[in-house]
């Protein structure tokens, strides 16, 4: 009996293909992996928290597509050890295993600060949002970029000056990104910013401390021209700072529309 032998047909890398558009794009790959990760704790030392990770690479305009499953691949060779102080190692990685001139991550995720109340000291957790935006390209090397987003007390001056009783405040955000030459914490971003507002925002008050915030910030009126410029003031004096951008939105209380102030200063730009 005559044995037939059937060779595997090999498998197309259809990607690999030859483009013939012309065009090179800029970012392709995928968006919001849900994963874990490990965020330094400036008190505790290190935080456990779940990140929503975009991942790209440049496409030289004669492949017809990228490798998508490779982007999943790295994240779990990084299981276990998957550390903001890696991100430069995966970006890396990234651009190696998918042969690109550049590589880019951003990574979203909650963070939680215990903070006390004021006169009362009664504890909760306060939530920030976090974003950290890294790239690497062959040419300009390595960027990194942190950016928080903290929730703050304003009360309006012009209400405060010209009402014979009290006057209208709100709660507003904070987002503040920054470039920088040695580490910065988390922690002293946040903090920055809530010493920079009318009054900062609590998990946990008790009327003494209901009592505390709203006398705090009436007698600390801030418009959000006040706040954005108070915020880029300290960070114009600080060396380790090289480029910050800065927005604050206030969710006005008496009127159907927010208030909003941007400053940017420094090299380089993030898309707001």
């Amino acid at each position: 009996m005559n044995s037939v032998c059937y060779l595997k047909p090999s498998i197309v890398d259809v990607q690999n293909r030859r483009d013939y558009r012309n065009i090179a794009i800029d970012k392709v790959g995928v968006k919001d992996i849900r994963y874990p990760l490990t965020v330094l704790d400036k008190s505790h030392g290190f935080q456990h928290t779940v990140g929503s990770i975009n991942m790209y690479v440049n496409l030289p305009r004669k492949f017809k597509g990228t490798h998508m499953s490779r982007f999943i691949e790295i994240l779990n060779e990084f299981y276990g050890n998957f550390d903001l102080r890696n991100i430069h190692r995966i970006l890396e990685t990234i651009r190696e295993k998918l042969d690109a001139e550049s590589a880019h991550m951003e990574i979203s995720f909650p963070y939680f600060i215990e903070k006390k109340a004021p006169v009362t000291q009664a504890r909760g957790l306060m939530e920030y949002g976090c974003r950290i935006i890294g790239s690497i390209d062959r040419t300009n090397g390595y960027d990194l970029i942190v950016e928080v987003i903290v929730p703050i007390t304003t009360v309006c001056p012009c209400s405060k000056e010209i009402s014979d009783f009290g006057a209208h405040n709100q709660r507003g955000l904070v987002r503040l990104a920054v470039r920088f030459e040695k580490f910065v914490w988390i922690e002293d971003l946040i903090e920055l910013v809530e010493n920079s507002a009318s009054c900062d925002v609590y998990s946990v008050l008790k009327r003494p401390d209901e009592k505390f915030v709203t006398e705090k910030a009436y007698e600390n009126a801030k418009f959000v021209e006040d706040v954005v410029r108070d915020i880029a003031l300290k960070l114009k004096n600080d060396e380790n700072i090289t480029w910050f951008a800065v927005d604050v939105e206030n969710f006005e209380s008496i009127h159907n529309h927010s208030a909003y102030a941007f400053i940017e200063r420094g090299t380089g730009r993030v898309a707001f």
